[in-house]
């Protein structure tokens, strides 16, 4: 582990009990504010413009050298499907946008316990279909992005385009993906003391605000049909609590015959690639030759 690595982990160990006891309020501002620290490395590097829908606003990022205006992909935030909001969103955007050198879209879905199922997944559609339609991206040019919470809501939204008779994306990138909202997986018990960020109770609580039906297949996406899924790749941390959770998914997707690689990093923890570490790098790299084999084929 690199030095930036292991300053962030202390960091995070230090916090996890204030962050983990804190209010939904309170949550909310502190992603708020890390989305826009986030932007500030490329803001003036990019174009940022949002598009409104009834229940939600997309955000659309346009870099300044940008490699392929037909092709794109949409960030889909984590937050426990509690939290995000659309600064929080720009943040992650603005990076995937300048290190792919593509337009990035973000959706700011709403949130839960105010709006719970499917609330979220009827957002994402509808900003799928606006990207796909009127932004001028065809579905096998656009990849998806998600981490946590939003790395659910990909298999998500690719179960309700499947059920719909929809074209899918050409490709999925999850970060850390929360597809099992039971918390059955094994990684909850096993690396419940050694996950610098998370916890369990924490992560129920942000089921119980989301769902009454956390084995609904729209609400875990683990339990549901996976064949004809696009192209994944996943990436976990791999002292993460959630890590069964893109284990199974992984195995799941390939007993279901779809194209999956999962990547752990040892030591680190849950979404990783999202903090100004030295590690991430490889990531990025992975992403950009993952994008690009996914819009060529």
């Amino acid at each position: 582990m690199t030095k930036s690595a292991e300053t962030m982990k202390k960091r995070l160990e230090k916090l996890k009990t204030v962050v983990n006891g804190c209010s939904l309020s309170a949550t909310r501002a502190g992603q708020q504010a890390l989305g826009l620290f986030a932007t500030l490395p490329h803001r003036r590097e990019e174009t940022f413009e949002t598009i409104s829908f009834p229940t939600f606003t997309l955000g659309k990022l346009t870099p300044q050298a940008i490699a392929d205006p037909t092709a794109a992909v949409m960030y889909i935030h984590g937050g426990g499907f509690v939290g995000g909001g659309l600064s929080y969103a720009r943040g992650f955007a603005t990076t995937l946008a300048a290190e792919l050198s593509l337009t990035a879209y973000c959706p700011s879905y709403r949130l839960a316990p105010e709006h719970p199922f499917p609330a979220a997944l009827k957002d994402v559609l509808a900003a799928y279909r606006y990207v796909t339609t009127t932004g001028g991206i065809r579905p096998d040019r656009l990849v998806l992005v998600g981490e946590s919470a939003g790395g659910g809501l990909l298999y998500s939204l690719c179960l309700q385009l499947k059920r719909m008779g929809k074209p899918m994306p050409a490709g999925l990138i999850a970060i850390s993906p929360w597809v099992d909202l039971t918390l059955s997986g094994p990684s909850y018990e096993a690396n419940r003391e050694v996950d610098p960020s998370l916890t369990v109770e924490r992560l129920r609580f942000f089921a119980d605000c989301y769902t009454d039906t956390p084995d609904d297949p729209f609400v875990s996406p683990l339990f549901g049909d996976l064949s004809g899924m696009p192209p994944s790749l996943i990436v976990s941390g791999g002292v993460e609590i959630m890590l069964s959770d893109a284990a199974s998914l992984h195995a799941k997707l390939t007993e279901a015959g779809c194209r999956s690689e999962h990547h752990i990093a040892p030591d680190l923890w849950h979404a990783y690639p999202l903090y100004a570490i030295e590690e991430s790098h490889d990531d990025f790299d992975r992403f950009r030759g993952f994008v690009k084999e996914c819009i060529a084929e």
